[in-house]
């Protein structure tokens, strides 16, 4: 019962925090289409509420409930699958931070980049999802 309680809070982590993540980006594109002040000022809560109120938190349950199982099933580290999905967990927190860099530069005002670029970079989490996924649930190796 445990380890199926510690699962599901693990899945429910992940999916609030892929919610942001893929919702984070689209924030920016339309930041970075916005040309008055007030926009841009929203945009800046919205953007700030999202990463510190529902991304961070959901990061860290997801990480934390999957050491949790990682810690209730060992043999899952000696297997390559394992391995890749937390290569790949890794650079996906790397990303995490990277759009949360990009969201205080948009807060000084100082972003450089297009929405096109945006666009582009919102598609990102697509790929981890897919990847993740199918390795957690094909486990190929």
């Amino acid at each position: 019962m445990t380890y199926l309680l510690i699962k599901a809070l693990h899945i429910i982590a992940m999916v609030c925090w892929f919610a942001g993540l893929f919702y984070l980006p689209r924030l920016f594109v339309y930041h970075a289409m916005s040309e008055d002040e007030t926009s841009k000022a929203r945009f800046c809560i919205m953007e700030r509420k999202l990463y510190r109120g529902i991304m961070l938190p959901s990061m860290l349950a997801t990480v934390i409930f999957g050491l949790w199982l990682l810690h209730l099933n060992p043999a899952w580290l000696n297997m390559g699958w394992m391995h890749a999905k937390l290569a790949l967990v890794l650079v996906l927190i790397g990303y995490h931070h990277l759009c949360g860099a990009q969201l205080k530069r948009f807060a000084r005002g100082e972003n450089a980049r297009s929405h096109v670029f945006y666009r582009w970079f919102n598609e990102v989490p697509v790929l981890f999802l897919i990847a993740i996924i199918l390795l957690v649930v094909i486990k190929p190796f």
